[in-house]
């Protein structure tokens, strides 16, 4: 059956063309507040120039820089510059990056202790966070709508996640027309991630969740539709918007409410880019081909619904339709331009010992939606995808 589950997203969504200057109304006239950025991207194509213009006579400060994997030394300067300056409202511009970092921010500030250990605690001590916002530039990570946040140490090369009630977003601006100038391995990045988050949500076990199982399935179908027409057609408003919309839906909680989730590639995935510093979506496509072909025992009965409800594959014996839908699976990515073999990353079988090696510090011993991807289970992931 159903399971049990408490629903909460306080985030504003304010979706459309020329919708920047709407933080004239969102953001406190009172407000100091620093924008939090990662490259020049955002300045060069004048997208900072309008969110400071929305902004006024606000008191504003700018912090940029922040990376595509967010580093903890990075985002701990920030934290610095606001308390040094008294800020006291967090606006970031950008992708999933610079919000997860933002996230940081917000929760750092006012934090007693070590900040690091929100992320080894995975947010269950923070108690209260800055507020913040989001001009979203990237559809993928889905962070402008939700509580969660990665974040790199490179001390220690270490990606974990934090997720807290007190991180989400107050509003975020979704304007499709600020995604035109991407680069197009972003966009394709971007279909990548959001369709592995709606996988690690969907493809685990059924229990009679209707809902949340067709919710998936349209936003997957979406994906398959749009994602490569989204990368080779820049400044198509209508795919791009669609695109941008689904990222969000892909990971704001709806279709991971009352079912079980697995989790277990993006956790493998993250120690991917902590050691090598692969694309996050590139370790996606790597590793979700290969989990799904070793868990397929467990998955079998979701694997047999995606097959025929999310590929229209009905013909054959079940193995058969299984292995097909794996095959569309790893097809849809390189059909974005996105490589699924470690040897594909300069990689062979001598990274895999590190790897394993970082799971277990990390803790990531019992993962998956049954706890039962083990240090030994992850190596034969790996293996495989050599």
């Amino acid at each position: 059956m159903m399971l049990d589950f408490e629903f909460y997203n306080p985030t504003r969504i304010v979706f459309g063309r020329n919708t920047i200057p709407r933080l004239a109304d969102l953001v406190p006239q009172a407000a100091r507040v620093l924008v939090l950025y990662g490259g020049e991207s955002a300045r060069k194509n004048g997208t900072l120039d309008e969110v400071k213009a929305a902004l006024g006579d606000r008191d504003v400060a700018e912090f940029g820089g922040i990376e595509p994997n967010p580093t903890f030394e990075t985002l701990m300067k920030a934290v610095e510059q606001v308390r040094r300056e008294g800020r006291d409202f967090l606006l970031a511009v950008g992708g999933g990056s610079v919000i997860d970092g933002t996230k940081f921010v917000a929760a750092a500030v006012p934090f007693e202790g070590d900040p690091w250990s929100i992320l080894e605690t995975h947010g269950a001590n923070v108690e209260r966070a800055l507020p913040l916002a989001s001009v979203l530039t990237l559809p993928a990570t889905g962070s402008e709508m939700n509580k969660g946040s990665v974040i790199t140490r490179r001390a220690t090369t270490s990606k974990l996640a934090f997720l807290s009630d007190h991180c989400f977003p107050q509003f975020s601006i979704l304007d499709p027309t600020k995604t035109f100038t991407l680069p197009a391995r972003q966009v394709a990045n971007g279909v990548a991630d959001a369709f592995t988050h709606v996988v690690e949500q969907y493809l685990t076990y059924p229990v009679g969740a209707l809902v949340q199982d067709r919710f998936a399935e349209s936003l997957l179908q979406t994906l398959i539709e749009i994602g490569p027409k989204a990368v080779a057609a820049p400044a198509d408003y209508d795919l791009r918007a669609n695109l941008m919309w689904t990222a969000t839906l892909a990971l704001n909680g709806l279709i991971g409410a009352g079912v079980p989730q697995d989790w277990a590639t993006h956790m493998i995935g993250h120690e991917l880019t902590a050691a090598h510093g692969i694309d996050h979506a590139r370790t996606l496509a790597v590793v979700l081909p290969s989990l799904l072909r070793d868990r397929r025992a467990a998955k079998r009965g979701k694997l047999l619904q995606y097959a025929e409800r999310v590929w229209g594959i009905t013909d054959g014996t079940e193995d058969a339709r299984i292995n097909a839908a794996i095959a569309r699976t790893e097809d849809f990515f390189h059909g974005l331009g996105i490589r699924t073999r470690l040897a594909d990353y300069g990689l062979d079988a001598a990274a895999i010992d590190p790897l394993v090696a970082q799971l277990e510090a990390h803790g990531m011993t019992a993962i998956g939606e049954h706890g039962d991807i083990t240090p030994t289970v992850s190596r034969r992931i790996l293996e495989a995808a050599l």
